[in-house]
């Protein structure tokens, strides 16, 4: 049988490692899994500027100084695609992966973070690999010198917008109201750049391409009733995200979209279980908050071990 631990967390982001670090001062034992770089999403994010005591930092060199101090206290995230978490008869908790690897746990801090919402367009699955993106720090470089497409009003398509007018002739970004959703400094900061502009009260219809490449796509004008092709060689969708919750959905309450329902301590339906981060309930989804949730929830489970005896 697997090795207990206290605690098993799964997601190695801010909130996982944040949660290993309190478990660990605390004198539990814990591990941390993750099928991806520690760090989380944060190692997409070209800057980091609203971390308070962090005026500025790239996204990868924060993710790694978060990294190097949990290393410090001998902690280690262990590389598993967590595909399932179960829980035993006698309370303790499974978090089975894709291979043989299961690992066990007294409590269970779930982080697993959450993924890009599709727009569900045609077009949209077909080019995936041939112009559509949904990560500008990930892929931008690829379209140096040519005009791309960003769908969407809120932060991430601003700031990832702003990204891109560093590499790319153009930025076309789509949005169908007649306002942004982005923090005001990100919105100024954006139409100072040039090459920058937005294309208001419309959506995208379809991707359009050949050959296995973007070429354009087609939008309409929710208040004009008009129909437009606009060439571009890239496409980055921001229009929301969902949560990475399939692994606990059979087990912890979720609302109608799969965000695990907590408490003020990040405690789920399951008793020892905890959520935190962007795959729970009404997350604010930022580096700060998921310190946060992390703190908490890493407390709250500590008490919840203890009290097993």
């Amino acid at each position: 049988m697997a090795e207990l631990f206290d605690v098993v967390i799964v997601g190695a982001g801010p909130g996982g490692l944040c949660a290993a670090l309190y478990c660990t001062r605390a004198g539990l034992t814990s591990v941390i899994l993750d099928r991806g770089p520690a760090g989380g999403q944060i190692n997409n994010t070209e800057a980091v500027e609203n971390y308070l005591g962090i005026i500025h930092a790239e996204g990868p060199e924060l993710a790694q100084k978060m990294t190097e101090h949990v290393a410090a206290l001998g902690i280690e995230v262990t590389y598993a695609n967590v595909e399932k978490v179960t829980r035993e008869e006698d309370g303790a908790f499974t978090v089975h992966t894709d291979g043989d690897d299961k690992f066990r746990g007294r409590a269970c801090i779930y982080c697993a973070g959450s993924h890009p919402r599709y727009l569900g367009v045609p077009g949209e699955q077909e080019y995936r690999t041939g112009g559509v993106s949904y990560c500008a720090t990930c892929d931008g470089f690829f379209y140096k010198g040519k005009d791309v497409v960003v769908v969407g009003g809120g932060d991430a398509a601003i700031e990832e917008s702003i990204y891109l007018t560093k590499i790319v002739n153009t930025v076309r970004c789509v949005h169908r109201r007649d306002e942004l959703r982005a923090q005001q400094v990100l919105q100024d900061r954006a139409f100072e750049k040039e090459n920058f502009g937005v294309t208001w009260h419309s959506i995208v219809e379809e991707s359009v391409g050949e050959n296995g490449r973007v070429t354009g796509v087609r939008l309409l004008n929710k208040k004009t009733g008009e129909r437009t092709l606009v060439s571009c060689d890239g496409v980055f969708i921001y229009v929301g995200n969902l949560p990475n919750s399939e692994a606990v959905r059979d087990l912890v309450d979720t609302d109608e979209n799969g965000y695990v329902v907590v408490d003020h301590l990040m405690r789920s339906s399951v008793p020892g279980l905890y959520a935190i981060g962007d795959v729970r309930i009404d997350s604010v989804r930022q580096i700060a908050s998921a310190v946060g949730d992390g703190a908490t929830a890493a407390v709250a489970a500590v008490a919840y071990v203890n009290a097993q005896g």
